[in-house]
């Protein structure tokens, strides 16, 4: 694969999921990313208990090596001045700077955009945050459950009326898309800075990714009071943009969203070519007028057989359909394993899956490795920059008894997920 980003050099100084996820994507993309770890603690997300799935339980942790894959890790205390003297040194020589600390955080440590300026002028700085950079919430952290999910509208507009309670959201829901923004916001930024000279500062929150995936209910809502009524699968006015069970009890969902278009089709294809003669049900207009009727007759047939008889009828139908599936059978679709959606990782002689960026490059499928232990390449980064730090003379001399570098304040974690002091929870 053709590394776009190949040479561009990238400091992480983030937890959790929506900022190392950019990072993630921007080391996919041929980016060199170095992730600051506390050399006690680590990345909380390396503990997290996330779908009732308990960090540790299985062999490999999904998470944390969804969110970092591709990137070098160092133990590193940067509230003590040789920490953060190998923290500015690695700043020094990198192009972008990449943090979800909270304000007072990113004050106390002078992680500020004066603060990291002060050591490369020229460094792009983004950072991520719960509900944004200004307003009277600016020192308030957010996860993507109450933010990006609940405060976002997300899931008013997706939980059924008569739910007796908000339907919780998927893992990480809010902050892989974030992630993605901020990725490409980095991505642009980087090409202004090679175009005009600029280094930009990135701001991107949950919240505002939030407004933007719900964009047309937010819009609508400017303009209609209340906004969109949220429709029930029997008030959908176009049969052919709805979805019907199966005598299987599966699910199969129409998107034909030109309905005259493709329904003689369709009628002809489920065996029911009757009905594209009906009157009732011949055009769109009718088919609203009649809604209900055209809808009973569809519910009837698609419960009257299984999932496997529908995908042969249905296959080769010029609109479009698709099977809900379950994340286990994604794993496996066709097209999913055609176009390398899912990928085969190494980890020392096994393989687990984890799923690459959606962008693909020059027609290849990404390349992907493991994330690493925690201050996994402490070692190798402290001798890369041991020339030029005056109190590192051999990091692998001086680490070699203890683990822990005490010099310079870094050093390999070990497995343990306590309170991160200094690290207080961020914006993602």
């Amino acid at each position: 694969m053709h590394d776009v980003l190949r040479g561009v050099k990238i400091v992480e100084v983030a937890q959790w999921w929506f900022a190392p996820s950019a990072a993630a994507l921007l080391a996919e993309w041929g980016a060199e990313v170095v992730k600051i770890e506390h050399p006690l603690h680590g990345d909380p997300l390396r503990g997290l208990t996330t779908g009732g799935a308990m960090a540790g339980s299985y062999d490999i942790n999904f998470m944390f090596e969804q969110a970092n894959h591709g990137k070098r890790s160092i133990g590193l205390d940067i509230s003590q001045p040789e920490g953060r003297a190998v923290l500015d040194r690695l700043i020094a020589e990198s192009d972008v700077f990449i943090t979800s600390f909270l304000p007072s955080v990113r004050d106390k440590l002078a992680l500020d955009v004066e603060d990291v300026r002060a050591v490369n002028p020229d460094i792009i700085y983004a950072r991520a945050h719960g509900a944004g950079n200004r307003g009277p919430e600016r020192e308030r952290g957010g996860f993507d459950s109450a933010v990006f999910w609940a405060r976002g509208s997300v899931v008013h507009h997706l939980t059924p009326a008569a739910a007796g309670s908000p339907i919780p959201p998927r893992p990480s829901f809010g902050d892989g898309i974030s992630g993605l923004g901020m990725a490409g916001a980095v991505a642009a930024a980087l090409f202004g800075r090679e175009r005009h000279g600029q280094p930009s500062v990135i701001d991107i929150s949950l919240l505002a990714t939030a407004a933007w995936v719900m964009s047309p209910d937010v819009c609508a809502a400017a303009l209609i009071p209340g906004g969109l009524r949220p429709s029930t699968r029997e008030e959908l006015r176009n049969p052919l943009a709805n979805c019907f069970r199966t005598s299987d009890d599966r699910w199969i969902w129409l998107a034909m969203l030109q309905a005259d278009r493709y329904w003689a089709e369709f009628c002809e294809r489920i065996g029911r070519p009757d009905l594209a003669a009906d009157e009732r049900f011949s055009a769109d207009q009718a088919r609203v007028a009649n809604l209900r009727a055209c809808m009973s007759e569809l519910d009837t047939e698609f419960a009257a057989h299984p999932l496997s008889y529908w995908r042969e009828k249905l296959n080769g139908l010029s609109g479009v359909w698709a099977v809900v599936q379950t994340a286990t059978e994604l794993l496996d679709d066709p097209q999913v394993i055609a176009n390398g959606y899912v990928a085969d990782v190494d980890y020392n002689g096994r393989t687990h899956r984890l799923v690459p960026s959606p962008a693909q490059f020059d027609a290849q499928r990404p390349v992907m490795t493991r994330a690493p232990e925690s201050g996994e390449h402490t070692d190798e980064i402290l001798g890369e920059l041991g020339k030029t730090l005056p109190f590192v003379t051999n990091p692998t001399a001086a680490t070699a008894e203890t683990g822990v570098d005490e010099q310079v304040g870094c050093g390999p974690c070990p497995p343990t997920f306590g309170r991160i002091g200094n690290w207080t929870k961020s914006s993602s």
